[in-house]
């Protein structure tokens, strides 16, 4: 048995970053482990019943058959972030997978990938940030990467399709088998210029450790990864552990205090686990290299009275509103010459700022607009 069979046997164990099977394949490899597992001399461990269950052969039939490819480190579509798993661990699920189905075009470089997350009951607000984020990040070249859930991962993927953009599913189940059924028809629009991507043979159905593996292929995929409304208990928040634990930059969108969905954004903010953000500018200032984006403007547009010159609006500024007042004691009020007050009195004049009255200079009087 070669190294590639041999590791698609072995997610066909399920083990979903159980740390003892995949410490032992980082160090025994992948055909060591699978020989062990299937020798007359094995334990009858519950890993060892599994695989006296497994043939290789029918795997990689099913997997020619849905029209997938068996990916394996070292291949050149394999993406290279979510080799740092190997080190990382989360609520007891640790390492890479074994090997990745695929479905759809070769994986594009994933550096500048970025995850979009959270809750699958979204509220019409967290589909519209999603759908609008995912279509500008997408528009620029960005790979969206996300769980093909209900809610915000289909908004993101959605809306990174809606501009012709690239984006990548990591799901729970085979990828023969888009869970929920609903988004099977997401999923085959995914695959024409994006990929599904699984740990688990076609075929599988999703469980609930799987969901929380799954969240690890995401944040691992991606150079970045954004919470976009998640309750307490929601996987989002899964994901946003597994991107922390592996350097990744955590951001969550900020949502209405007195929703549910807003909890699990607003605490990572609160614990500083992650970066406020509210559009994919503020996204991609913080991907991309110190001083590469222009950093906004974060005031209002100027008003007319800004545009002024300095010296006019310091003069208009100390006429009060009520008020007429002559040119020398405005001139005092501010400390300029008389005839330098009485220039920029005539220059405001010009401008429509202010106007003479029969004691001095006031500022213009409001018309009230006249019923009709």
């Amino acid at each position: 048995m070669d190294e590639r069979m041999a590791r698609m046997a072995l997610c066909a164990l399920g083990h979903l970053g159980a740390p003892l099977i995949a410490d032992r394949v980082e160090t025994e490899g992948p055909v060591a482990v699978w020989k062990a597992l299937n020798s007359d001399d094995a334990q009858p461990t519950a890993w060892a019943r599994r695989a006296a269950a497994i043939v290789p052969e029918r795997i990689a039939e099913a997997t020619q058959r849905c029209g997938a490819r068996f990916l394996i480190p070292d291949d050149p579509e394999w993406p290279d972030g979510i080799d740092l798993l190997t080190f990382a661990e989360v609520n007891g699920q640790k390492g890479r997978p074994f090997g990745l189905w695929v479905r759809g075009v070769p994986l594009p470089a994933m550096d500048e990938a970025v995850a979009i997350v959270g809750s699958r009951s979204a509220t019409p607000y967290g589909q519209h940030v999603a759908v609008e984020m995912a279509a500008d990040l997408a528009a620029e070249g960005r790979t969206i990467v996300s769980g093909l859930a209900f809610g915000i991962d289909a908004a993101a993927h959605r809306g990174a399709l809606s501009v012709g953009g690239i984006t990548v599913a990591a799901v729970a189940g085979g990828v023969d088998r888009p869970y929920p059924a609903a988004n099977a028809s997401l999923a085959s629009f995914i695959v024409r210029t994006g990929a599904v991507v699984s740990e688990l043979p076609p075929g599988h159905k999703p469980s609930r450790p799987g969901f929380l593996a799954r969240n690890r292929l995401i944040a691992g995929m991606a150079g970045g990864l954004v919470v976009i409304e998640a309750a307490l208990r929601s996987g989002a928040k899964n994901s946003a552990a597994w991107a922390n634990e592996l350097g990744r930059v955590v951001m969550a969108v900020p949502g209405a205090v007195t929703s549910a969905y807003s909890q699990t954004p607003h605490r990572l903010i609160r614990d500083g686990a992650a970066v406020l953000v509210t559009d994919a500018r503020d996204v991609r200032e913080l991907l991309s290299p110190l001083g590469e984006v222009e950093e906004p403007s974060r005031r209002g547009e100027d008003t007319a009275l800004d545009l002024l010159p300095d010296h006019l609006r310091e003069i208009r500024e100390a006429i009060d509103a009520d008020e007429e007042v002559g040119a020398a004691t405005l001139a005092a009020r501010i400390g300029v010459s008389t005839i330098a007050c009485l220039a920029g009195l005539g220059e405001l004049s010009e401008r429509g700022w202010v106007e003479a009255g029969a004691d001095g200079w006031r500022l213009p009087r409001r018309r009230i607009p006249e019923a009709s």
